[in-house]
């Protein structure tokens, strides 16, 4: 759906329906990453329960987008 629209300045997911996220669902959030712009985008994850925010931390998301 992302690649549609034309690269945007900042995206926010909204994970607040997640439970749990697998390898799909991270690859896709770093396709996303890549077409905002990489090291210079702006992508944040918001509204992450527990059992989501481990599995962005055992992946080293933390370094690549503002989790909350």
């Amino acid at each position: 759906a992302y690649e549609r629209i034309s690269k945007p300045d900042s995206v926010v997911v909204d994970l607040s329906d997640a439970t749990y996220i697998d390898s799909s669902a991270l690859g896709m959030l770093l396709m996303l990453r890549d077409h905002v712009g990489g090291d210079d985008s702006d992508v944040r994850v918001v509204h992450t329960n527990s059992d989501v925010r481990k599995i962005l931390a055992i992946s080293n998301f933390e370094k690549l987008f503002d989790i909350s």
